[in-house]
């Protein structure tokens, strides 16, 4: 899969059928305070765990636009994100009581706005933390690594 291309489809990992795994874009927000990395973690809706915030391919829109637009709806950020895709991890989306595996791509995006109003505000808490305090909140072991050892400085921008 090019990480480049506008118009990417989901990723089939398996055959056919309901337990497809699915591809997500979720976006890394993060900012720089009194010389201070920060990582912006969001509660997802329902089991209100500690996330970045992530969602479906948009057609017409990069994996890292796509990333961008969930930190704006879930979030409640703006900034800039880059095309250079971190890693990945993966997780179980328990939708209807059935299970979809889901693999994530992860993009960086640098803040620049804070909004005080946001799409999903009533459905989801925020939090700004260190890197390695947000790698102990989160569950998922691959997304913990990658906060743990964020360095925006690394960046091929």
């Amino acid at each position: 899969m090019d990480l480049s291309d506008p118009v990417a489809r989901p990723m089939r990992l398996s055959p056919a059928g309901k337990r497809d795994v699915r591809t997500q874009f979720g976006a890394l927000p993060y900012r720089v305070r009194n010389g201070k990395l920060q990582i912006l973690l969001i509660t997802t809706r329902r089991t209100r765990r500690w996330v970045i915030p992530k969602g479906w391919p948009q057609d017409g829109a990069t994996p890292s636009d796509a990333a961008a637009t969930e930190a704006f709806e879930e979030a409640g950020v703006e900034g800039v994100a880059s095309p250079q895709c971190l890693g990945i991890f993966t997780y179980t989306k328990e939708m209807d009581g059935d299970d979809l595996p889901c693999v994530v791509a992860v993009f960086p995006l640098k803040v620049k706005k804070v909004l005080k109003d946001w799409p999903e505000k009533a459905a989801r808490s925020r939090r700004w933390e260190s890197p390695k305090k947000a790698a102990r909140l989160v569950q998922e072991p691959e997304l913990a690594r990658m906060l743990a050892t964020f360095d925006p400085k690394a960046l091929r921008i």
